[in-house]
This record gives C-alpha cells, structure tokens and sequence, in this order.
C-alpha cells in the first residue's frame, strides 16, 4: 500500500510538473494584422519614436554590416553559440509588417514573438520590460513607418539543448521581472530619468556586467563590467581604467561624440552607441551621465604621470613600431595633439586598464571611416604587424604611456582575438 501511494505521489508530481512546464513555455499566438499605413501614425508620436530607439540602440543590433538599417542579419556572438538579429522593419513576410502594437509591446515586456516562440534573451527584454507603454507606442510607431525590406534572418547556430526555445521559459522565470520600475522618490527628477534610461531602453547592465555560466546578468554585479564582441565593457560603478576623474561634462560629451578631453575615443561595440546618442536630445544623455556618476564606489583616481621610456627588449621593439606607425597621431607635439585636440594616451582607459584587452583590439581592428566624422578615426593593423609586434607595441604603450603594472602574456591574447576577429 506504501509503495502504491509512493507511486501516485510521483504521478500527480510529475503531472503537476509538466502542467507548470507547459503553462510557462506555451504563449499563444497574437493574430497578424495588415500593415498599417505610414500615414496612421500621428507625426508627433513617430518623432518621440525616433527618440526612443536610438535611446535603446536598436539600429546597432539590428542591422548588419553593410545591410539595410533595422534588416537584422548581425551576428551575435554568445558563449552558447551565434544569434542573428531579426528583421524589425514593416516588411509582413520578413519583418514585423504583420504585428500588432500589443504583439510588439509582448515581444518588449515579455520576450515573446507574435506568434509565440519566445524570444533569445540576447534581445534585452529583461530590460526593455521596464520601458513605458508611451514609450512602447512611440517606438512602434517609428518602426511601422520605416521602408520595408524583405530580408530573411539566417538561422540561429547554437549548441544542444540551448536551440530548444522553450527551455528559455525557465531562463525567464530566474531573470525576466516583467513591468515598469516605481521612481526613486528621494531623488530628484533627472537622476530618476537617468536611472530608467539607464536599467531600461539604454539596458546598460547588459554589456556592463558580468554574466553567469547560463548567460544572466550576475547577481549583486550590476555594471561591474563584461565582455562584449571581444572588446571589455569596463565598469559602470568605478572608474578605475581612467588616469582622471571623470566630470559631468566630459561623461556627456563623450557620450554623445564619442569623445572626450582628458579620456580618449570610443571604439568597438560604444563606438555605434554614442553615434545613436549623438541624435537624442541633451537632456536624455545629461541624466544618464547623472545616474551614471551616482554609481561611483570608491574615491575618483589620482592623476597620473607618465611612465617610463622603454626598458625591456619587447618595449624597446615596440617603441620602434610606435615611431613608425602611431606617433604622427598620438606623439608628443603631434599635429593630432595640438590641432585635432586629442587626449595623451596617458589619458586613455584601455591603457590603464587591468587587461591589454581592449588596446590590443584597437590595434588590430581601428575605428571604421564614418563619413565626415573623421575625428574618431583610426587605420587597423591587423595585416600590418604579426602577433608579435602587436604585444610588442601595447608593451611599449602600457610602460610609456600608464604608471601601472606591465600587463604580461598579452602575446596569447592577441592570437586569441585575431581568431575570434576572423570567426565574427
């Protein structure tokens, strides 16, 4: 008798079990609609629209290189494989053409396509969650009134059993906390602004945060800093990379031109970010740089002087490299310097930063050509020098130019980013 009651003890526990699996991994469809006419949309509102996707940085992800803006087809690289972004213009076969609005406020909340499959969390609707339902309408919008471009998104490659989508429905219930967030009411406005932009549409926390082996923000290590594409997303909460404190000021400009005086240029992944910024109003950016400062733990860094000259055989040939091939940009008394006002790199955050990471990236792969915008850029050399003469000259850069430790192995590194450049 003990035995049978075991037995239909395990029965209904599983019945139950599966009944709450299902309940969680199923999400009904929400019936398509024809694509509604530019022309529906009140201007206003798809003005406020345009506003709120270059807040979320949407193109950035959404549109691959070289591709149609918002086409998707950007690879994603992940830990558990490579997602590619999905098509967001009004194209109906391709796109969102056939979406509602509560389709496309489900997908921003809920992590859930119209027709139910949920969606990959590297699409940031754990934060986007939080954005408001005016917000939603205006982003909407702006979206539907965009030229469709028929453009299918090349299929996910990801390692078993991550390419089963419903187990994502558990990943939801650890890490999806739907619904906007109650304003901070010993605060004052702006620093709430900044706070909702910052945790929601501008989901900084996640590039700026470490992530934990199934791929969810770690918790109590919100903007401690993470890796994106390669690149090292320094720490939000601590400037320890930077030779100077930050001000206000700078935080702003640098945000929205991708430079600032005294810290130095925006590149990789930031790079497209603060172009995006650089069309929001002032206002937006100036509470995010408030929110941001607010985040500060620990004392501002002390200046610093500039190191050294070479010492070591790795620095000495790396300091030829330098001649040869960065001083007319970044030399003492360079026209760069005195003309173009660049910082020293004594300045920069990737060569004061505790890995060569980042400089090593800049090396092989420079800033793209954008424009006019010349300011920001700068030539890759990756088919210029060998791994080699690349950690030869982050060397010399890091004895010459910062007064902190010699990074070491940074050879290795630089092998291990040339692979992964390639692969992307």
């Amino acid at each position: 008798m003990n035995r049978r009651r075991i037995w239909i003890g395990a029965a209904a526990i599983a019945v139950l079990g599966l009944a709450i699996a299902t309940a969680i991994m199923y999400q009904p469809a929400i019936a398509p609609i024809a694509p509604p006419v530019p022309d529906s949309f009140d201007a206003q509102l798809r003005r406020e629209g345009a506003r709120v996707v270059a807040l979320g940085d949407c193109v950035v992800c959404h549109t691959a290189k070289d591709g149609r803006p918002f086409a998707g087809g950007l690879p994603l690289a992940t830990p558990f494989g490579t997602i590619y972004a999905t098509n967001i213009t009004p194209d109906p076969q391709t796109g969102i053409g056939n979406w509602s609005e509560a389709a496309f406020a489900r997908a921003l909340r809920h992590g859930v396509s119209r027709d139910g499959h949920i969606l990959y969390p590297a699409f940031p609707y754990v934060h986007f969650t939080r954005i408001s339902d005016h917000d939603i309408a205006a982003a909407y919008a702006y979206l539907m009134s965009r030229e469709p471009v028929r453009a299918s998104t090349p299929a996910n490659r990801l390692i078993f059993p991550l390419n089963f989508r419903p187990l994502v429905a558990f990943w939801n219930v650890l890490f999806l906390h739907p619904g906007p967030r109650e304003a901070d009411a010993s605060q004052d406005a702006q620093w709430n602004r900044g706070k909702l932009l910052v945790d929601g549409l501008g989901h900084c926390a996640s590039c700026h945060s470490p992530l934990n082996v199934i791929g969810g923000e770690k918790a109590g290590h919100a903007f401690d800093g993470g890796i994106v594409d390669g690149w090292e997303a320094p720490p939000l909460n601590t400037f320890d990379g930077a030779a100077k404190a930050w001000t206000r000021e700078q935080l702003v400009t640098y945000l929205r031109t991708g430079r600032a005086s005294e810290h130095g240029a925006a590149a990789g992944p930031m790079l497209p970010v603060t172009r995006d910024l650089a069309t929001v109003p002032a206002e937006d950016v100036e509470a995010i740089a408030r929110y941001i400062l607010s985040l500060q733990k620990g004392p501002p860094p002390a200046v610093q002087a500039v190191a050294t000259p070479a010492a070591t055989p790795a620095e000495q040939r790396g300091a030829l490299l330098f001649n040869a091939s960065c001083a007319q940009c970044h030399g003492t008394g360079s026209p760069m310097q005195t003309i173009g006002e660049r910082p020293t790199l004594a300045f920069s955050t990737a060569i004061n930063a505790a890995t060569p990471r980042n400089a090593v990236q800049m090396i092989l792969n420079g800033i793209d050509w954008h424009g006019e915008n010349t300011m920001n850029y700068m030539p890759a050399f990756s088919g210029i020098y060998d791994d080699r003469q690349v950690a030869d000259l982050v060397a010399y850069i890091r004895g010459a130019y910062s007064t902190k430790p010699a990074w070491s192995d940074a050879q290795s590194l630089v092998a291990k980013l040339r692979k992964e450049d390639s692969a992307q």
